[in-house]
């Protein structure tokens, strides 16, 4: 045995042979809290051209990669590459899925009458864009042909493929289910005459059918912690999977709590009541951008906003510093007409969604990033995990406790001495955290408890009050006038 203040694992009190025996105590080397980068993993659809084996998880470094591995033009490359450009450096993870044996969406667009006068035509398919070039006396069938190759020169980055019969382009989403009824395509003439445009939305020849479920990629990700899961799928269902992955790798025999993020580009009303009512989940957000299919000019996709949204809170390795005002670069902002006014976004934020607005120099940024928690389990509305900052600073503080209890006493005895070494930690970790202003310091009033179970032998029940730093979000100001 060891003397009671200097104990030894491997230097034995029974050595008699004379000599100088050292050991190193690597337990006490670390003091700083553990890094706070995120690590991201985005599900999405693949694609037959991609080589990637469904529901398996590959790490990526570029776009290149996501192609390589789910398909060009597919949701997974589209949202991997909205990923990217909103944050280069991000730690990210890919989990390929299959097509379920859905439908895929279709849409078309007719050329009528043949130009009178030399000019070009304007697409935008989703936030791509192509011109086509068309001369005077060119045939609505030419036009029609100059439209297909210009799309699929573009097919690195379209949600769709294309192909001609005639004077109508058929437009296809590239993989099966709902998304595809979201893919928008718009027009502008420049110049020409006679010839006419008329576009029937993708999604309203052929509507978009059975989406494929994500249950498989969560199982796929659920031996890894991933602080971000970016889930490209929006429908209920599956929204509703992700919530119960989330809720059960939280837990405290599973200990990889996470955050989950999607974006919607749709009905207002319809996003709220997926958000507040259906989901009510303190660990999922939801950024909203509303668009319409029609205006003249390029829309980003439901995957890309959710996944350049994902992207930004993952920019962040402090985890309570709040989200306000961070662009989202790549994301096309929406027409005037679409844009939320000042009521709607606090209708947003009311339901738990998180509102996008549109900026100074036309950027896309987040109002105020918010949950989709609103009630607590008796229908009554609860601002305890409002804003997702709270929530993402309690997974820090909770990961900066245990990895500290973890290096101290992984081979400690259950005494007095110990309680009180472990009550000093916590109290070093909750102070560091509290320079960090992730935490408030606690005072003597609510300090650090540490008490031996009275049933299950060795166990030490801790509390520890977490005072989570809040966002500073409004600043009120009175003004009183003074005459004289």
């Amino acid at each position: 045995m060891s003397s009671p203040n200097i104990k030894f694992d491997n230097i034995n009190t029974d050595t008699r042979k004379p000599g100088q025996y050292s050991e190193y105590d690597l337990t006490t080397a670390v003091a700083a809290l553990p890094s706070g980068a995120p690590k991201v993993a985005i599900l999405g659809q693949k694609t037959a051209d991609g080589s990637a084996t469904a529901d398996t998880p590959y790490k990526i470094f570029s776009e290149q990669d996501s192609i390589d591995r789910g398909g060009t033009g597919s949701i997974i490359h589209l949202a991997a590459r909205a990923a990217l450009k909103a944050f280069p450096n991000i730690d990210c993870t890919i989990v390929p899925i299959d097509d379920a044996a859905g439908t895929a969406a279709t849409g078309t667009i007719v050329i009528a009458n043949a130009a009178t006068a030399s000019g070009t035509i304007d697409f935008w398919i989703g936030n791509e864009y192509v011109q086509v070039t068309v001369t005077s006396g060119d045939s609505a069938n030419t036009i029609a042909a100059a439209v297909d190759t210009a799309i699929n020169a573009k097919e690195h980055n379209m949600p769709v493929t294309a192909s001609v019969n005639l004077a109508t382009v058929t437009l296809t989403a590239r993989n099966d289910g709902l998304l595809g009824n979201n893919i928008p395509c718009s027009y502008k003439i420049n110049g020409v005459t006679a010839t006419t445009v008329t576009i029937t939305q993708v999604g309203s020849v052929i509507a978009g059918a059975t989406d494929p479920s994500i249950a498989n990629a969560l199982a796929a990700i659920a031996p890894e912690k991933y602080d971000i899961i970016i889930c490209t799928l929006n429908d209920a269902t599956n929204l509703g999977l992700l919530k119960t992955h989330l809720a059960t790798y939280a837990a405290p025999t599973e200990n990889k709590p996470g955050v989950g993020i999607f974006g919607y580009t749709g009905v207002q009303a319809t996003c709220e009541t997926l958000c507040g009512t259906t989901l009510n989940s303190g660990r999922i957000s939801c950024a909203y951008m509303k668009y319409s299919k029609t205006t003249e000019r390029g829309h980003s996709l439901d995957y890309e906003v959710g996944a350049a949204y994902g992207a930004v809170i993952a920019s962040h390795d402090d985890p309570a510093a709040p989200y306000n005002y961070e662009a989202l670069t790549g994301i096309a902002p929406s027409d005037t007409a679409q844009r939320l006014t000042r009521s709607q976004q606090e209708s947003t934020l009311e339901n738990g969604v998180t509102p996008l607005e549109v900026g100074a120099g036309e950027t896309v940024q987040i109002v105020r990033a918010i949950t989709t928690y609103t009630t607590n389990a008796s229908s009554i509305l609860d601002p305890s995990q409002l804003d997702l900052t709270t929530i993402r600073s309690l997974d820090y503080g909770r990961l900066a406790i245990e990895t500290r209890q973890a290096l101290r006493f992984a081979r400690s005895k259950a005494t007095e001495r110990t309680k009180d070494k472990l009550k000093a930690e916590v109290l070093d970790v909750i102070r560091q955290l509290s320079e960090l202003e992730i935490w408030n310091n606690v005072t003597p009033d609510d300090e650090v408890l540490v008490e031996a179970d009275s049933v299950a032998a060795g166990r030490f029940n801790v509390s520890i009050p977490a005072h989570v730093v809040q966002g500073l979000h409004i600043i009120a100001n009175k003004i009183s006038l003074f005459l004289g």
